[in-house]
């Protein structure tokens, strides 16, 4: 189990990494900050595109960091996302499905944590497998051996 401070930290880097993301159409700027087990935290934003389907979430662009690094065992990952504009509090906002999919390919669905923020001290702590009951994952394939 993680340390309040280590949540913090967390959401603090999702909610800084929030600030580069590119969004010239939906306005829904969200950042995300994974953690592995090493301690080393990989950052994302969304990024998207007038093709809408070349869009990529926040917390993919973490994991393809992370992975693309050498990385493969992780503890948790910080959401932070909401309207863009001065003033305007952040949402609890939870991943989509599909990013929901990439965290089950790499997360143990039990113990992996995910930190919905709306700021550094206010946020709701819950397991990939609340989000992603019944998930498939790789454990859901059978490899035979040649």
């Amino acid at each position: 189990m993680m340390k309040k401070e280590e949540y913090r930290q967390l959401a603090k880097a999702a909610i800084e990494a929030r600030r580069f993301s590119y969004t010239p159409y939906s306005h829904f700027k969200v950042g995300a900050a994974l953690l592995d087990s090493q301690g080393r935290i990989y950052t994302g934003c969304n990024i998207e595109n007038a093709a809408f389907s070349p869009t990529i979430c926040a917390e993919r662009t973490a994991f393809s960091k992370a992975v693309s690094e050498g990385s493969r065992d992780f503890v948790a990952i910080a959401v932070a996302g909401g309207l863009e504009g001065a003033g305007l509090p952040l949402e609890e906002c939870t991943p989509c499905g599909v990013c929901r999919q990439v965290m089950m390919e790499f997360c143990r669905p039990d113990s992996f944590q995910i930190i919905l923020a709306r700021s550094e001290s206010e946020y709701r702590v819950c397991s990939l497998s609340e989000l992603l009951p019944a998930g498939f994952g790789p454990g859901n394939l059978i490899s035979g051996e040649n």
